[in-house]
């Protein structure tokens, strides 16, 4: 059975102000026979689907499935060393909308349109309960699925490399940035509709906005900008006690991006987490001590 929502839920959904991925998500729960939703729809037509994602699968058929997720601004090779060397297992390497040779959303997407994405192909193409395994944002997205009712159940377990998605210490100058960047945006959010986003587009492209914004923010460019900011802001502090998967996590002690107490409030919130600490490895651990990795994962899967 194929199913199929045309304009009149469309019409709904930009009626009432609901985004498409949660419209989706609500007729699924709905109607619980029809199976996992293939497309996620827009109101230009239908959106990215798990058909068009970059997926680079290895091992055995039978073998009890991986479904790797890699970083923000990173792809699928970068976690394909692991990949390799779980050759007893089903791994999925998904490059993810916008990274590597995966198209980009059609419209700004945040970490909920990649969950309902990501929960379609593991319904429909692994088709039963999976392991990932999640570096940085690869993390984020997965503990969001692992935290939510309409996404949990296809999890199994997590090992998470540096995961962000817990609210991180904001420095003096990021607070003064933030607020001047408030301060700019206050006058065009004033303006009438159809002057709004034409005046929010030229400010996002002015010099002083590219001077408030972050090397990564700076580097991108449409959707992706856009999708960047969605998913930055996307914290899950609250959500993170619903998780109830066993969960491996990693950190290195060198790392930049993610710091330890971010990691303590993962490991202090899920009832069944361990951390282990790499010694001297940066944000990318599991290149940075890959062997390390690889044994304490191996032991999680085979004994978690």
């Amino acid at each position: 059975m194929t199913a199929r929502w045309g304009g009149k839920n469309l019409a709904r959904s930009q009626k009432t102000g609901v985004s498409i991925a949660t419209w989706n998500a609500a007729v699924y729960r709905w109607f619980p026979g029809l199976p996992a939703p293939a497309v996620l729809l827009h109101p230009d037509g239908p959106s990215v689907t798990y058909h068009d994602l970059n997926v680079e699968v290895r091992g055995p058929v039978d073998a009890p499935p991986l479904l790797l997720l890699h970083g923000w601004g990173s792809n699928a090779k970068n976690m394909i060393p692991l990949a390799k060397a779980l050759s007893s297992y089903r791994t999925h390497a998904i490059d993810l909308p916008g990274h590597g040779a995966s198209p980009p959303p059609p419209e700004p997407w945040g970490i909920p349109e990649h969950a309902t994405l990501l929960h379609a192909y593991v319904e429909n193409e692994i088709q039963g309960p999976v392991t990932i395994i999640g570096h940085s944002n690869g993390g984020r997205i997965a503990l969001h699925m692992a935290s939510t009712a309409d996404f949990a159940d296809v999890i199994e377990r997590l090992v998470l490399i540096s995961p962000s998605g817990v609210q991180p210490e904001r420095s003096l100058g990021y607070r003064v940035r933030s607020g001047f960047a408030t301060a700019l945006k206050a006058p065009v959010q004033a303006l009438p509709s159809p002057l709004r986003e034409p005046a929010m587009d030229w400010l996002r492209h002015s010099l002083v906005w590219r001077l408030l914004g972050s090397s990564d923010y700076n580097t991108l460019s449409g959707v992706m900008r856009e999708t960047f900011v969605k998913t930055v802001n996307h914290h899950l502090n609250g959500d993170l006690r619903r998780i109830q998967v066993p969960t491996l996590l990693f950190w290195g002690t060198a790392d930049e991006a993610v710091s330890r107490r971010q990691m303590n409030v993962i490991e202090e919130s899920i009832d069944d987490c361990g951390l282990v600490e790499l010694d001297g490895a940066g944000h990318y651990g599991h290149l940075d001590d890959f062997e390390a990795v690889l044994s304490a994962t191996r032991h999680f899967l085979e004994n978690g």
